[in-house]
């Protein structure tokens, strides 16, 4: 019974390193949800027509970070990308986007039967995906004069920023929109030891999901429109289509009242603690030996525009250990529960609803793992440029999802083209699209991603994958 397991965890001492932002400790006054979950009754305004009270909060938020017009979602970033893809590009037509995009982006092309054109980040020295580079993306707006809009992801899943004011000078040179996922930045501008948020740095449109890394309920999020390069009448449009037409009260009062919290004047002091917190963190675990938090100086210029520091990129290799490994020993020794794991990291999610005492739990951990099962061999471990590469597209995705198709053994699939979507998640960032031809080599990653503990998405549970069926 699902709620009685959530019950027991809540009386558990495990320690939230993941989100939702608000870490099981949202404000003590927050009414029963039970008495304030109710319908579009008078006096409480309708998301989709918003006139009255939906109307004054989305405005504060836009007010707050910046933008034209904001819109409130319960569906979650997904619904909010989904919609400023669809009113930016005509249906049938090319978008640019980062290949880290989110699975939420190329469903986008899948319903709306877009040409997608790839960029691809970074590879980092320490195994994460980097940047987009303002470089690739100019390059591939000139080979591709039809592109009609850009998508990127900034932040990652880990923490990585990208030059989005120069990434949004090019785009609008070629006339187009910028579109960027910031599902990971909500709380980006609102203290300056994080990055600018990117309704501030020229995006035309900005998603960010409160509930990741500020107090808010989980499916929570915001859309940003900030120029007229994608219609605001089209964009409220398709969120009538992709979003909920009887939306929570009881989610929307979450996001009101986190916006509030943005409002007041003790959040700049809870933010200036947050920080400090972090801080001392990451100088005391500087001394670790084996394993490594990592920071904005451990990238490169090329790397990384600029990072996060609220994102604890736990880095394990040296120590002898996988991430999933560390993962699994944070949570059954320490009760520590992290975000995620990838092959040799750990990713924990802060906010400012963190706690010195969780800190402290979490640096207690890692140095007496580092002091008591430290090793001198590193294990080998995929990189993002193994997992994440160039394939070939055989047929326009949007096709190769509703043509005939056929299960067959991962092992003999080499050759065939893929007809689904096969994915790690966390992050949901896709390994194969349907429509490209599975090759040996993403073949062995993905078995080698399966033998780490790595959770891969879109097999059966047989382990065969689909594939567009051979006349």
């Amino acid at each position: 019974m699902l709620e009685r397991r959530l019950r027991e965890l809540a009386e558990t001492d495990v320690y939230p390193f993941h989100m939702p932002g608000h870490k099981r400790m949202g404000p003590q006054d927050f009414p029963n949800p039970y008495q304030i979950d109710i319908t579009e009754i008078e006096n409480f305004d309708n998301l989709h027509h918003s006139e009255g009270i939906l109307k004054a909060e989305q405005d504060r938020a836009a007010a707050i970070y910046g933008a034209k017009q904001s819109f409130y979602l319960v569906n979650g970033s997904t619904c909010g990308i989904l919609a400023a893809i669809s009113a930016a590009v005509k249906r049938g037509g090319t978008i640019l986007m980062g290949r880290n995009c989110h699975k939420s982006v190329y469903n986008a092309c899948e319903l709306r039967q877009l040409t997608p054109v790839y960029v691809y980040p970074v590879d980092t020295e320490y195994g994460l995906q980097g940047q987009v580079t303002v470089r690739d993306i100019e390059a591939q707006l000139a080979a591709h004069p039809q592109i009609g809009a850009v998508v990127i992801t900034s932040p990652t899943y880990d923490g990585v920023v990208s030059d989005v004011a120069s990434i949004a000078e090019v785009v609008h040179r070629h006339g187009i929109p910028l579109i960027v996922d910031e599902a990971h930045g909500a709380h980006f501008g609102l203290h300056p030891a994080f990055p600018e948020n990117a309704t501030m740095l020229g995006a035309d449109a900005v998603i960010m999901s409160v509930h990741k890394t500020l107090p808010a309920f989980t499916q929570t999020a915001l859309l940003h429109l900030c120029s007229d390069r994608i219609p605001a009448e089209e964009t409220a449009r398709f969120l009538g289509i992709y979003e909920t037409s009887s939306p929570s009260y009881v989610l929307m009062a979450g996001i009101d009242r986190c916006m509030r919290m943005m409002e007041e004047e003790r959040a700049a002091q809870r933010f200036d603690c947050y920080v400090q917190i972090l801080r001392e963190f990451r100088q005391k675990a500087g001394g670790l030996s084996h394993l490594k938090v990592l920071g904005a100086e451990d990238f490169s210029p090329q790397e990384a525009y600029a990072f996060d520091p609220g994102k604890l990129v736990i880095e394990a290799s040296g120590s002898g250990r996988s991430g999933q490994e560390l993962k699994e020993l944070l949570l059954s020794r320490y009760s520590l529960q992290m975000e995620m794991a990838s092959g040799n990291y750990v990713l924990a999610m802060t906010s400012v609803m963190d706690t010195m005492a969780g800190f402290e739990r979490l640096l207690r951990a890692l140095e007496e793992l580092d002091e008591i099962e430290g090793a001198t061999t590193a294990k080998q471990v995929l990189r993002p440029g193994d997992i994440y590469r160039e394939q070939e597209c055989c047929m326009r995705l949007s096709d190769a999802v509703e043509c005939a198709r056929e299960p067959v053994a991962l092992a003999d699939a080499p050759g065939r083209i893929c007809a689904c979507y096969v994915y790690l998640y966390p992050p949901g960032i896709p390994i194969l699209v349907p429509g490209e031809r599975v090759t040996e080599p993403t073949r062995d990653t993905i078995c080698a991603c399966m033998e780490m503990g790595l959770q891969v998405e879109g097999l059966s549970e047989s382990g065969c994958i689909e594939v567009v069926k051979m006349e």
